[in-house]
């Protein structure tokens, strides 16, 4: 009978202990700065337009593509210079024959270097892409691992036009319907990625 009543005392004892007291907050409480949620959003395709790393990069990459360009027109122009001349001779002749070779020869090298030079700068436009979503991933897993987040869904929060067609129906067409702003990490993840530029420069605001 003691040892019943002993163990009916111990639990009364650890019921006191534990009840908190009127009015006061639970030991745990979640903070109010948490996520109710572990699902978070971000959107890329802003990200990427407002990357520093990457703008330089595609900045860069197009004065070469202009400089590119430039090049190859200079040496069109030339072609067709060589063309011209070739009007003022006789067809047949040592000279026509000699000049009607140097354009053929002028005209291939410069569809091989065209082509060439459009492959180089496709596949370096590649590499700046992959590379830069590479960051915008680990970004990402470090940020959702740091806020116990565990899915990141990719949206499109660009404001859609009402007066494009197009832009209506890719609107209606967004997967995502509905978001709480306080689960779009689009501005932190960007901050993690332009760094001390972002901190001395200020982000850019979202819309």
């Amino acid at each position: 009978m003691k040892s019943q009543l002993a163990g009916v005392l111990c639990v009364a004892v650890l019921a006191i202990v534990e009840v908190p007291a009127f009015g006061q907050a639970p030991a745990q409480a979640p903070s109010a700065a948490s996520p109710a949620t572990h699902v978070a959003v971000i959107d890329v395709g802003y990200v990427f337009k407002n990357h520093n790393r990457f703008k330089a990069a595609m900045d860069k990459m197009k004065d070469e593509v202009m400089a590119a360009e430039n090049g190859l027109k200079a040496e069109r122009d030339r072609i067709n210079g060589l063309m011209e001349q070739l009007k003022g001779f006789n067809v047949g002749t040592p000279e026509y024959k000699k000049l009607e070779a140097e354009v053929a020869k002028a005209q291939g090298d410069f569809n091989v270097n065209a082509q060439l030079q459009k492959k180089d700068f496709m596949d370096r436009e590649a590499k700046v892409y992959l590379q830069v979503y590479t960051e915008i991933e680990n970004a990402v897993a470090q940020f959702a691992r740091e806020h116990r987040i565990a899915v990141v869904h990719r949206f499109d929060g660009e404001p859609v036009d009402n007066s494009d067609r197009n832009q209506i129906l890719r609107g209606i067409t967004k997967p995502i319907v509905y978001l709480e702003p306080g689960i779009d990490i689009t501005p932190d993840v960007l901050k993690m990625l332009n760094g001390a530029a972002v901190a001395a420069g200020g982000a850019p605001a979202r819309r």
